[in-house]
């Protein structure tokens, strides 16, 4: 059998991320449009995203036993047909339809995002910060283009069109992925028996702790400011049709922090990297919550999201180290613990703006979230959870 060649692996993981991550933030610059045709409050409109990751959290369950019994390939395969019915769902004039569509496809984003990660830091292992980090690019590049794809078909009428076609691409690149030869369905290493015996001793609490907040919490922020953002700006400047497309300038900052972080990973230690973007990504926060203008809500959002470029990859890449063959078992739970931060933090900004009649105050709380998360990242036992780093 010849051997899983890694670079064909990582392109294809490539593919999938692009429309995956126009998937993931597609709720956010059509939130507007949907809270006006279905009549929704702040809180209603939040509970959009909770369906969305509830759904996903299903499909991380799922991933994980596809994975060790038929591989990666055929996780991504599982996910790309769900994303691909779910935004056909979506152009339809029953709530409750779109609503199983959002569902749909989380479920598929649940199936394919965790898949990707981890078979890209598998395949990869002397470079696992950076090949993640370029992953991640990728999956920006879709993030950046949907809210700028949605503001242009709905000023031209035509969004069941895009997402006819967004849907069509994501089965063309199926088709794609199914032709590729059985042997690059490639599975996981088995965790050695030490490695095991590790797993279930006391010396990995504080690990499974401080992984699954980081996971938690980072999901939530970035799904929390990305999807909300758009409403914040029209609350700020309702007479602006661009308000829709703000999203795209955070997720631009996050594709552009993704490229440059390589370069950065060469000098300086990924948690020290980490530190530092969300040191960025909390003044970004407490900016956005600060401002009164429609200029600073854009530059506020391309702070955090600059600052936030590189600690998914980086809490990932981390992960892969620390727990080795294990991973893809124990990345399970932690990528379950993402979508409920997905499924929790942007629900709680509606929340907690509708109580409060402020969307400035809902928006306080990825800010908090951002606060803990650094607090996690500073404690000096988090340098022991990365001692096996190379």
């Amino acid at each position: 059998m010849p051997r899983t060649p890694a670079k064909s692996l990582t392109v294809a993981a490539h593919a999938v991320f692009v429309p995956a991550g126009l998937m993931t933030v597609l709720l956010g610059p059509l939130l507007p449009s949907l809270s006006s045709r279905w009549a929704l409050t702040d809180a209603q409109a939040g509970f959009l995203f909770t369906v969305q990751f509830a759904a996903s959290t299903l499909g991380v369950a799922i991933s994980g036993w596809l994975i060790y019994r038929l591989g990666f390939r055929s996780a991504i395969i599982a996910g790309l047909l769900p994303m691909a019915v779910g935004v056909s769902a979506l152009p339809a004039n029953s709530r409750y339809a779109g609503i199983s569509g959002i569902a749909l496809y989380g479920i598929g984003l649940g199936l394919t995002i965790p898949s990707g990660n981890l078979l890209v830091a598998e395949v990869n292992p002397h470079r696992r910060g950076a090949a993640l980090n370029l992953l991640n690019f990728s999956w920006s590049v879709g993030a950046v283009a949907c809210p700028f794809l949605i503001g242009a078909a709905l000023v031209r009428k035509e969004l069941p069109v895009l997402l006819y076609s967004v849907a069509a691409s994501m089965l063309f690149i199926l088709a794609l992925i199914v032709r590729m030869p059985a042997w690059r369905d490639y599975v996981p290493g088995i965790a050695t028996e030490e490695k095991q015996r590790e797993l279930t001793t006391d010396r990995h609490d504080f690990s499974y702790v401080v992984f699954s907040g980081l996971f938690f919490l980072y999901v939530g922020i970035e799904n929390a400011v990305g999807g909300w953002a758009a409403s914040y700006a029209k609350h700020i400047a309702a007479a602006s049709p661009y308000t829709v497309m703000t999203p795209s300038f955070f997720y631009i900052a996050l594709m552009a922090g993704r490229w440059l972080a390589p370069l950065w990973l060469r000098k300086m230690t990924e948690t020290n990297v980490a530190r530092a973007g969300l040191g960025c990504a909390c003044l970004g926060m407490l900016g956005l919550v600060a401002t009164r203008t429609m200029s600073g809500v854009i530059g506020s959002v391309v702070v955090t999201g600059f600052g936030l470029s590189a600690v998914y990859p980086i809490t990932i890449s981390l992960l892969s180290h620390r727990f080795e063959s294990a991973a893809s078992r124990v990345g399970s739970l932690m990528f379950t613990m993402a979508n409920l931060g997905g499924a929790s933090l942007p629900w709680l900004v509606g929340y907690c703006s509708t109580v409060f009649s402020n969307l400035k105050i809902g928006l306080a709380v990825p800010l908090i979230a951002g606060l803990l998360m650094l607090t996690l990242y500073l404690q000096d036992r988090m340098s022991s959870l990365v001692s096996k780093q190379s």
